[in-house]
């Protein structure tokens, strides 16, 4: 009865890994770039719903659509300030570009507010719903049904929408899909919203499951989003859920069997595992490179 308990605790957590790591999977599939800037969006998706509850009184669905408008903003300026004339660059100044990013985000939010952490608002009630005999967290419950309803909703963005097939044309070939009338650099930059979007997302639910969040807090979620996304096959959307649902389950069997000293080190010994034997990822295809 107590392992599924943490199962549902572990999926819930994975969900929040999954939304960050969405975003990486997304931009990486479409302009091969590692957006490690990506971490400090959901940083600031967190900041915007507690003070959108805490200033200006918003409930919690009005606070994660305000958090997701401002993220998928916040995406899209980072990527016509920082990335857009980096495209045809090597892949490493991009990345050194985008760790710039992630600093200069971090550094400016300490700035204005302090590094101190924030407490955040219990805004969703902590109650236990027994089911069956199994005591469930209905704040857990919660978040995986935001999650579940946030995915579905990508899903049928990519597939069922025109910017959803353009998306996948410039992912497939960026120069081609110029060719037959796509225009590449908003195909681009709403990529960069929808995953920011979601980031954003994620930050508020962060904020809710572990109701403390400070300037910094971007970095250790965003890099075991990274790893989710690589886990799951970077590049690839239904991988990067798979992932971040693994990664969230690992972490709390880590924890449930009294290791959690150990859970963030798991995260970072699947990310070798998964490099050693199957650097493609879980849906990840190897392909050649020609040279």
């Amino acid at each position: 009865m107590e392992w599924i308990q943490q199962l549902v605790n572990g999926i819930s957590l994975g969900s929040i890994y999954a939304l960050i790591a969405l975003g990486y999977t997304m931009v990486y599939g479409i302009i091969k770039l590692l957006n490690f800037a990506h971490g400090e969006v959901f940083m600031i998706g967190a900041f915007t719903g507690f003070y959108g509850i805490t200033f200006l009184n918003l409930s919690f669905i009005p606070a994660l659509i305000l958090a997701m408008v401002v993220c998928s903003i916040l995406g899209m300026l980072i990527e016509r300030v920082a990335y857009r004339r980096l495209r045809r660059s090597t892949r490493i100044a991009a990345l050194i570009t985008a760790i710039g990013v992630s600093l200069f985000i971090q550094y400016v939010m300490i700035y204005f507010r302090g590094a101190t952490p924030e407490a955040y608002p219990d805004i969703v009630p902590r109650q236990n719903i027994e089911f069956l005999g199994i005591k469930f967290n209905s704040q857990a419950l919660f978040i995986l049904l935001i999650t579940i309803i946030l995915m579905i909703l990508l899903q049928y963005i990519v597939h069922r929408t025109k910017m959803g097939k353009a998306m996948r044309a410039v992912s497939l070939d960026m120069d081609a899909a110029r060719l037959m009338g796509i225009n590449v650099d908003n195909t681009i930059s709403a990529t960069f919203a929808i995953g920011s979007a979601l980031a954003g997302a994620a930050g508020v639910i962060f904020g809710m499951y572990y109701t403390s969040i400070d300037p910094l807090m971007g970095l250790l979620p965003g890099i075991k989003a990274f790893v989710a996304a690589v886990l799951g096959g970077i590049g690839i959307i239904p991988g990067a859920m798979v992932g971040g649902f693994i990664l969230g389950i690992v972490e709390t069997g880590v924890s449930a069997l009294g290791y959690s000293n150990w859970r963030d080190a798991a995260a970072f010994i699947i990310l070798i595992l998964i490099l050693i034997f199957r650097p493609s990822g879980i849906f990840g295809k190897n392909t050649r490179e020609k040279v």
